[in-house]
């Protein structure tokens, strides 16, 4: 029995040992697997955390619906150099999702195919209307562009003027949006013949070849108008005050009317929207332009400036290169206090009052920032035949204060 047990403990200690070399061998085949695989994986890691910040996220200028292969390469090889530069010596970070370099190499492709067009949407008064609205819109907004089209907007006689109207669009950005958004395109053009799509991609740095493409456009198959308002769809429009104003212009004469911004600087900060590095603009002060929400211009202004265009290097912000273009034709903007383009300021001193009130819409020309629903509202709170605004309110009564916070607490003189 002895003999036996010893066996099979011998046995045992021989079978654990193998077992143990066994495990260990096996253990000196997975250390290197994985450490190769990690080699394998850091070209792949690398890229990702080291790649350029400031890698576009919105398409240039210069990116129409369909890749152009000449471009393509040299950006390539210029993004592998930089991925390179970068494993030694990384950039400083920054959140601006602009690609200026890409934007600089591809500034001067600014002429685009007119996908849907309306030619003879100037041609349906004798001598042309007397106003042409012209609304910057982007496909996914139907529901802006149908209530302009159902207020503000309206095509026909507003003082017995004629007025028309067209939209203006680029291709959206993200297509997996609005799948069909061709196809309702065309629905849209052919129900209310007022879409102008352009193919170029719709962002917020090419609404510069939205500026310059409706100035060509305008001046090519709306050479006849007497004015023109440009705007967004986000405002609110007093159509009625607008003309009355024009009737005491000339259209043969230059005029350019809106919310002037003078003296403006560049922003430099790299979070902000409308940074701009000195390496494009070096001056210290932006020309005096008017504020995107809303202008108004006279034909022979308009066939001036879609002259400049073509003379002015394109610029990321539309409102500023409109500046730029106005600059060089030596025009000066007027300023007119009915243009809100910054919507209604609530004065500091009277935090009762109410800003969306239809009295103080009655005598405004534009205002910016309104929702669907309050522009609707507003239309017809102006239109009501309820309105009166004959009673000016006091000023005095509403600062009053009550005769019991009198006595409670003293009166702290305004802000």
């Amino acid at each position: 029995m002895r003999v036996r047990l010893k066996g099979d403990v011998i046995c045992t200690l021989f079978l654990l040992a193998a077992l143990c070399s066994l495990l260990y061998s096996q253990l000196e085949h997975l250390v290197p697997a994985r450490k190769k695989e990690s080699t394998q994986n850091k070209p792949q890691v690398a890229p990702k955390i080291l790649s350029d910040p400031r890698a576009p996220q919105r398409l240039m200028p210069a990116q129409a619906t369909s890749p152009r292969p000449q471009v393509t390469p040299a950006m390539r090889q210029t993004e592998v150099a930089k991925t390179r530069v970068q494993i030694t010596t990384p950039s400083p970070l920054t959140d601006s999702a602009f690609n200026f370099k890409l934007y600089l190499l591809n500034k001067d492709n600014r002429n685009f195919n007119l996908l849907i067009n309306q030619p003879r949407k100037c041609q349906k008064t004798p001598g042309g209307p007397f106003l042409l609205i012209a609304i910057k819109s982007v496909v996914e907004d139907f529901d802006r562009r149908e209530i302009v089209r159902k207020t503000w907007g309206r095509e026909g006689l507003v003082n017995g003027e004629q007025i028309q109207r067209v939209f203006l669009l680029g291709t959206p950005k993200n297509r997996t949006v609005l799948a069909t958004w061709e196809t309702l395109m065309h629905q849209e053009s052919q129900t209310y013949r007022d879409i102008l799509l352009w193919d170029f991609m719709d962002t917020f740095f090419n609404l510069t070849l939205k500026e310059i493409h409706f100035l060509s456009w305008a001046a090519e198959f709306c050479h006849n108008v007497k004015f023109i308002f440009k705007g967004d769809a986000d405002v609110f429009v007093n159509v009625e005050n607008i003309v009355d104003f024009l009737k005491r212009h000339d259209p043969t004469e230059d005029l350019f009317v809106g919310d002037i911004i003078y003296n403006a600087r560049p922003i430099r900060v790299r979070t902000s929207k409308y940074f701009i590095p000195e390496t494009m603009y070096g001056l210290s002060i932006y020309p005096a332009y008017a504020g995107g929400g809303g202008f108004l211009l006279s034909s022979r202004t308009m066939r001036k400036l879609s002259r400049a265009c073509r003379e002015v290097e394109l610029f990321p912000i539309d409102d500023v290169f409109l500046g730029m273009c106005l600059q060089r034709i030596n025009l000066k903007p007027i300023l007119h206090e009915g243009f809100k383009t910054f919507g209604i300021v609530k004065p500091s001193a009277a935090p009762h009052l109410q800003t969306f009130d239809p009295c103080f819409y009655k005598d405004l020309m534009v205002v910016h920032s309104l929702k669907v629903a309050e522009i609707w509202l507003m239309w017809n709170l102006l239109h009501s035949p309820r309105l009166s605004c004959t009673q000016k309110k006091q000023v005095k009564k509403p600062f009053q204060w009550k005769k019991k916070a009198q006595i409670t607490t003293p009166a702290s003189p305004p802000r």
